[in-house]
């Protein structure tokens, strides 16, 4: 299992559809940001999207038949890309399209079978069948099941997302310090 990407730690999460992820990333992403994280996202999806809106000049450009269509602000910019390949369902081509140097982490919803460390997340009410026993890559579970399951990993309640993000907080930690072990610092007391 891969902990981090050009030494910024990867993280994902993982859960049937309608478990609340996408809600749970969002208050991990808020606690994370605001104790200074600089942090990214990947969002896999099967269903075809579109960024850009009809009637709108970037649309009509792009429609007309632009590769690549970048549309920028002055504190903002996307990059639209038609890709004939299949790139979005490849995790280590969507990482590398990432300006890495500018994160600390980044979160990845999705990708289950992706090869880097996982949280999944279940909704007692949904009785899904849970994943961690098929996925050795899943780290730590996040339940709102009373009393939780007694699981080999760590366990999270579901609403209480500020704990989850300390856990986050010490695989970033672990990750700056495997990376400045790999620059050449031979010892944690080198650290100091």
């Amino acid at each position: 299992m891969k902990e981090t990407r050009d030494g910024v730690a990867v993280l994902g999460f993982v859960a049937a559809s309608g478990t609340g992820k996408t809600t749970l990333m969002r208050k991990v992403i808020a606690e994370l940001s605001a104790g200074g994280l600089r942090v990214g996202c990947i969002k896999h999806t099967h269903h075809p999207f579109d960024i850009d809106q009809p009637g709108k000049d970037s649309h009509a450009l792009r429609s007309a038949g632009a590769s690549q269509m970048l549309l920028g602000s002055p504190r903002r910019w996307a990059l639209i890309v038609e890709e004939p390949s299949a790139d979005g369902d490849d995790l280590e081509a969507l990482l590398g399209r990432l300006e890495l140097p500018r994160l600390d982490l980044v979160l990845v919803e999705g990708f289950k079978l992706g090869p880097y460390p996982k949280i999944e997340v279940q909704r007692a009410e949904l009785a899904a069948a849970p994943l961690y026993p098929t996925l050795p890559s899943v780290i730590a579970l996040v339940t709102n099941q009373r009393p939780p399951p007694l699981v080999p990993m760590a366990v999270f309640d579901l609403d209480a997302a500020h704990t989850l993000a300390e856990f986050i907080r010490s695989h970033v930690a672990r990750a700056r310090l495997a990376r400045r072990v790999d620059a050449g610092i031979e010892s944690r007391d080198d650290l100091a």
